[in-house]
């Protein structure tokens, strides 16, 4: 497979090129590092958003949206497809890379992850990309500064002048879209912590409602998680049989039916002090080849609409 830093790279110019109509501003820190803001203070919309989940997928996944409902309300669907799932969304979409400088607090995901591969998803898939330019997706209120840049240029190995660095707020348009994008990085991730093989998951296909945007990202923050856990849905295609698939949707955890501002709440805003098992969308589908297809888990389209403020 081609670097997939190279191929986000090639994402990133066409951000670049089209930053007026997408409603995104671009401009370069003291370091020489590029700062693409998708959703931090720009309005970027979901155009904006659609094209970020392809960079944070490396081009590896097809991204679209579509008109669906949540309890009866017109609501924007994600859907994502990618026929390289261990690559496109554990070894590249999944926000597996902490931030924290001083007052600055983010998380990282895309492919600058690869250059890096100190996380066990890269020891599963046997991927480790090498390139000398870099992206790396930055989620978080604030916009990435030089200290950002520093410390993933110095991780990745590349140049300072050699990174960049789309960012979003997770109240925004953009980050509405792109975390609604994440139902099938979420069940391949689960998959993989139960200990099956991601290079079974031959390919996958899922889809989650884009969450109303909220500028209070603790609100937002627990309806994005909502979208997927309550409104998520997964089809995956795998090449070996299981007997713990019944534990990859939303519903096999115990904080099933809390909406996640709660469960935030109650671990002190702390993302990596939860149990794994809350992250997982609400419904899969897992066809095993020239085997059963299993069936598990349910939306709650209830607690989305609570969760939602449909009205």
């Amino acid at each position: 497979m081609d670097s997939i830093n190279r191929m986000a790279i090639e994402l990133v110019d066409e951000a670049l090129d089209f930053a007026d109509e997408l409603g995104m501003v671009a401009y370069e820190l003291d370091s020489g590092a590029t700062v693409l803001d998708f959703g931090v203070d720009a309005d970027g919309g979901i155009e904006a958003g659609l094209l970020l989940t392809e960079i944070q997928t490396a081009g590896l996944a097809t991204i679209q949206t579509r008109m669906g409902d949540v309890a009866g309300a017109p609501l924007p669907h994600v859907e994502l497809a990618t026929d390289h799932p261990g690559v496109a969304l554990l070894g590249s979409q999944k926000a597996g890379w902490e931030l924290e400088f001083g007052d600055f607090d983010g998380l990282g995901s895309g492919p600058a992850r690869a250059l890096v591969g100190e996380e066990t998803d890269f020891e599963r898939l046997g991927y480790y990309d090498e390139f000398d330019l870099t992206v790396l997706a930055v989620e978080s209120v604030d916009l990435p500064t030089d200290e950002v840049a520093a410390h993933v240029a110095d991780l990745a190995g590349v140049a300072e002048t050699a990174v960049f660095l789309p960012a979003y707020a997770t109240g925004s348009v953009a980050g509405s879209v792109s975390i609604a994008a994440r139902a099938a990085e979420l069940a391949v991730f689960r998959l993989s912590e139960l200990g099956y093989d991601p290079l079974d998951v031959l390919s996958v296909s899922g889809s989650a409602p884009v969450a109303p945007v909220s500028y209070d990202e603790g609100v937002a923050m627990g309806r994005t998680n909502d979208a997927l856990a309550y409104g998520g849905r997964v089809y995956l295609h795998v090449r070996e049989g299981f007997d713990r698939f019944d534990e990859v949707p939303s519903t096999a955890a115990d904080e099933y039916g809390t909406p996640f501002e709660e469960i935030f709440e109650s671990a002190g805003w702390d993302f990596y002090d939860l149990p794994e098992t809350v992250f997982a969308p609400a419904q899969v589908t897992i066809d095993v080849a020239n085997g059963p297809t299993h069936v598990h888990g349910a939306t709650n389209e209830d607690l989305l609409a609570a969760s939602f403020d449909l009205r």
